[in-house]
């Protein structure tokens, strides 16, 4: 690492390309909590009490080049190992692929997408309030719009940083939100019941009532589960979601969303939708990668 401008490399597994996992992060215009200029991803993040503009882009397809740019004062050691460590569970790079792979290519609802997408990370939410706030956003509803809802809570109620003339937002801290009432986050122009589900979420975590060790803890998805859909406004599709994205439980499986539905009519050629009992039954080969599995179906669609 070069200490005067801060420049390091993080080595990817084979199983990686760094152009599939961008092409997955740009599929909205409209997202609010990184930009990509150049084939370089810019993010904000926050560690301790130091908020810090990060640079990624690609040596090659396996190899991510982190910069820190417009920084000259010195950043603590701990900060830096922090922004390796989010940028290797954001991208996903200690799993292993290898056995998915194995058991996708000879697999009728997934030898097409890891053909097509070979390289893809499930790309996680690091962040557990981000992850639960993205689940409850985007319910009953489109994703254009789930993305809407999620730059106006991100512009009112986070951070930024400011870099030759762009703002680079972080996203909203349980601590921010959970003194908020139902008419503060009138701005957001979204349902009540989504508002209140919000602050409560926000008011668990900030309490320490909810986190992300508890959740680890539980060693078990449905246990986990059983955990998050105890709160109002997580029902197991959401709960499924944050354990996928942001826990990184492998057996963590949406069954019932729209989109895998829709992903598996279309590879399949089907005339309507499969029914919950038909995916039971095709998942039953995913065992432990029901996870990735979904991940690769929505990937056809979105």
């Amino acid at each position: 690492m070069n200490k005067t401008c801060y420049e390091w490399t993080i080595q990817a597994p084979n199983e990686f390309r760094f152009t599939e996992n961008l092409k997955y992060l740009s599929r909205s215009s409209n997202e609010c909590l990184f930009n990509i200029i150049d084939q370089k991803i810019y993010r904000a993040l926050a560690f301790e009490n130091e908020k810090l503009l990060v640079e990624i882009s690609a040596t090659n397809e396996t190899e991510l080049h982190v910069r820190i740019p417009g920084r000259t004062a010195p950043i603590d050691k701990p900060v830096l190992d922090a922004v390796s460590t989010y940028i290797r569970t954001w991208f996903d790079l200690d799993t292993n692929l290898l056995p998915f792979y194995e058991l996708a290519k000879n697999d009728p609802l997934l030898q097409k997408p890891v053909h097509l997408f070979f390289g893809l990370r499930n790309m996680g939410i690091p962040d557990l309030f981000e992850a639960i706030a993205w689940g409850i956003l985007g319910q009953q509803i489109n994703l254009t719009y789930a993305y809407t809802l999620k730059r106006r809570l991100v512009e009112s109620f986070g951070e930024r940083i400011v870099y030759e003339g762009k703002d680079y937002w972080l996203f909203p801290t349980p601590e921010s939100i959970a003194g908020l009432t139902v008419e503060d986050l009138s701005v957001m122009r979204m349902t009540v019941k989504k508002c209140e589900y919000l602050i409560d979420v926000a008011q668990l975590m900030a309490k320490g009532e909810l986190t992300k060790e508890k959740l680890l803890l539980a060693n078990d998805v449905k246990a986990a589960e059983k955990m998050l859909t105890k709160i109002r406004g997580i029902g197991p599709w959401t709960a499924n979601y944050v354990l996928m994205r942001c826990l990184r439980f492998p057996a963590a499986f949406p069954i019932d969303d729209v989109g895998l539905h829709n992903s598996i009519k279309l590879v399949l050629q089907m005339e309507v939708k499969p029914t919950k009992t038909e995916i039971q039954t095709w998942s039953q080969a995913w065992s432990e990668w029901e996870s990735y599995a979904t991940f690769y179906l929505w990937r056809l669609l979105y």
